[in-house]
């Protein structure tokens, strides 16, 4: 069953490759969504897939690439987006 997940990663996370981490991860298993930076050293997006993929995502999101210390993942359900074929990094 298709999900779609907002998400806000807390801990070392800008400057360390992590947005663009998320985004291999996410293509890499057919997730939609997008991520960015925001103005308090975290790190946002949404992910769309289905809930067992999305599972296995957040699992790596958790780890995050070398160099990042993710201290913790927030997550809250959203809305299906219907059209969206890619995971985008924005700015």
């Amino acid at each position: 069953m298709a999900q779609r997940m907002y998400f806000l990663v807390h801990g070392r996370v800008q400057g360390v490759g992590f947005r663009y981490y998320t985004q291999k991860k996410a293509t890499a298993s057919g997730i939609t969504g997008w991520c960015r930076n925001t103005d308090n050293e975290k790190v946002e997006g949404e992910a769309q897939g289905d809930e067992g993929i999305l599972k296995q995502f957040f699992k790596d999101i958790d780890q995050g690439p070398p160099h990042s210390k993710v201290m913790k993942v927030d997550q809250e359900e959203r809305d299906i987006q219907e059209g969206e074929s890619q995971f985008e990094v924005r700015r």
